[in-house]
């Protein structure tokens, strides 16, 4: 890829919508309801879409192995073996969300508390 074709691809960013509860990304907010908007070229597209599924794989693998793990159980916080693998998707995919995200969607990930403060910038 010439310089100039890798800057275009950059610049050609459109609008989408995000709800990261469902991990989807939408072109029209019509469809389903969204918590976020962002615009992005296809390789960022594709970045979230990526730890979208990362973040469903490792969710459905810690269920999964939450039941079936006989030791789990008295005594253990259950939740936070739950929430300790996809934390730090989490915090990834919203950081995404932040530097892609419009000035609204902005001001919604930097008011989350994910982020020490100035880590953002």
């Amino acid at each position: 890829m010439m310089a100039n074709e890798h800057e275009a691809s950059k610049n050609d960013r459109k609008p989408y919508y995000v709800s990261v509860q469902a991990g989807s990304i939408l072109e029209d907010p019509t469809v389903a309801a969204y918590e976020l908007a962002i615009t992005a070229n296809e390789e960022e597209l594709n970045r979230l879409q990526e730890l979208f599924e990362e973040y469903s794989s490792m969710d459905e693998k810690q269920i999964t192995d939450y039941w079936t793990n006989p030791i789990i159980g008295a005594g253990v916080d259950n939740d936070l073996i739950l929430n300790a693998g996809t934390d730090g998707l989490l915090v990834d995919i919203y950081r995404l969300l932040y530097e892609l995200g419009t000035e609204e969607t902005k001001h919604h990930v930097a008011t989350m508390g994910l982020f020490r403060e100035g880590s953002l910038q």
